[in-house]
């Protein structure tokens, strides 16, 4: 069995990272609020860290419970989620801000949500 309180901790770390984005991300209507200022830009890079933050997250949790809790929760497609933390970190060059705006719009609400279900069945 897998320590619970330090997967809660992670839980609660990737939780906080995906509601921050989506704090940050609500003023942007379209893809341009990333790409057409700096500002937007800045916007766009902060919250890339962000997603490298529940990535890395994701795969500490993985070894934590030794790959036995995510399964258990299919709606979110947890190997894009950390393979998108590896192409922010070593293709940075390359992000598609498309992929991030999607990415923000339909997969971090998905997230939020399922995080909250796991920490919720796990209390």
């Amino acid at each position: 069995m897998y320590d619970k309180e330090l997967t809660v901790e992670v839980l609660k770390q990737i939780l906080h990272a995906a509601e921050t984005i989506m704090a940050r991300f609500e003023p942007v209507k379209e893809l341009s609020g990333f790409t057409d200022s700096s500002l937007g830009m800045e916007k766009m890079d902060s919250i890339c860290m962000l997603l490298i933050v529940i990535g890395e997250s994701l795969k500490n949790l993985d070894k934590i419970t030794e790959g036995k809790l995510l399964p258990d929760y299919p709606g979110v497609d947890w190997k894009k989620a950390k393979k998108m933390r590896d192409i922010l970190t070593h293709h940075y060059a390359d992000v598609n801000a498309e992929a991030v705006f999607n990415t923000c719009k339909e997969k971090i609400p998905l997230l939020i949500t399922t995080i909250n279900k796991i920490l919720r069945d796990m209390e």
